[in-house]
């Protein structure tokens, strides 16, 4: 599986995974959805988002699984 919307750049958010190199961590939409947000509403309160930016947040998440 490619995960090209993932990036890792120490100068961005000190090299935590990030959403397509913004500000954005695959953490803090994981953290969003764990605490009962949809899609939805962190397209809504991340308007610079696309869905399958949180679709790839998710399946990186799952790849980090052992």
């Amino acid at each position: 599986m490619t995960l090209s919307r993932i990036r890792h750049d120490p100068a961005v958010m000190g090299g935590r995974p990030c959403i397509r190199g913004l500000r954005i961590t695959v953490a803090t939409i994981l953290n969003l959805m764990a605490s009962g947000a949809t899609p939805e509403r962190i397209l809504q309160a991340y308007p610079q988002l696309e869905e399958a930016d949180i679709d790839e947040a998710l399946a990186y998440a799952a790849c980090q699984l052992p």
